[in-house]
């Protein structure tokens, strides 16, 4: 038996999520599915960095499963990228070492936030970018970001759904790119709570609106409670774009 891992990206537009859901198409799904296809029928389970929302989408989820099949580790993106439906490819596969986990070894993520300044929808971007009308003050949202970065507990920017008890995070960096009509919002950190970017989108996006003021970041964060930050934004202008594994990446960002 052989661990393999593998980097796959997704159109999460047809999606109830990432993970397995009753009566709901999911990309664990479709992933099982494919794997217990190859394997003649046996049931494989896959394990990822972390599960994505309805519509979100991914270019760089990383998952691993266990495999007695002794294929070359390059010709598993294409015997599994001929069973899986063409809104999931698998990009890389490698074979790693029996204790790799997907999830519990990953030490960091990046998310990144499409949103484009439009006061006419395209519908040909309706399901990969958040469409805004409203007219933001970048800058003011930029002076927002310092209040986020470093170690805090998050439960204000956590869905209250959440489960997880321990809520505190490292946000490493947040970066704004302005290209034309788009801004493409980067979240690089240690880890994500449920919703936590999507809420922390729609928080500073009421802060460029002016809605709120750049300091109240802090005053919200102290609040630990989710009823003190902003709508959640969106699902589909989000992409989980990288997971990583590499021992110095905190020390780099």
């Amino acid at each position: 038996m052989m661990r393999i891992k593998c980097i796959i990206a997704y159109d999460g537009t047809g999606f109830a999520g990432y993970q397995v859901q009753p009566n709901k198409r999911t990309v664990q799904r479709e992933l099982e599915t494919a794997l217990t296809k190859l394997h003649k029928g046996s049931e494989v389970k896959v394990v990822a960095s972390g599960r994505t929302d309805a519509g979100v989408h991914a270019v760089g989820q990383v998952i691993h499963f266990d495999s007695p099949l002794q294929l070359p580790e390059e010709r598993w993106p294409a015997a599994l990228n001929s069973i899986l439906p063409n809104d999931v490819v698998v990009e890389e596969a490698a074979y790693v070492a029996e204790d790799f986990h997907a999830r519990y070894h990953a030490i960091g993520k990046e998310y990144r936030y499409r949103l484009i300044r439009t006061k006419k929808s395209n519908p040909f971007l309706r399901h990969y970018a958040y469409q805004y009308s409203f007219p933001i003050d970048v800058e003011r949202m930029r002076e927002a970001i310092p209040y986020l970065l470093g170690e805090h507990d998050f439960t204000s920017f956590c869905s209250a759904r959440s489960e997880v008890e321990d809520r505190v995070r490292n946000i490493y960096g947040i970066y704004i790119e302005e290209h034309d009509d788009e801004l493409l919002f980067r979240f690089v950190g240690n880890g994500f709570l449920y919703n936590m970017i999507r809420i922390l989108m729609g928080t500073l996006l009421e802060v460029g609106k002016g809605e709120r003021e750049p300091h109240e970041i802090e005053k919200i964060l102290a609040k630990k409670n989710r009823i003190f930050a902003g709508k959640t934004a969106p699902g589909h202008g989000l992409y989980l774009w990288q997971v990583y594994y590499d021992e110095n990446f905190a020390n780099d960002k």
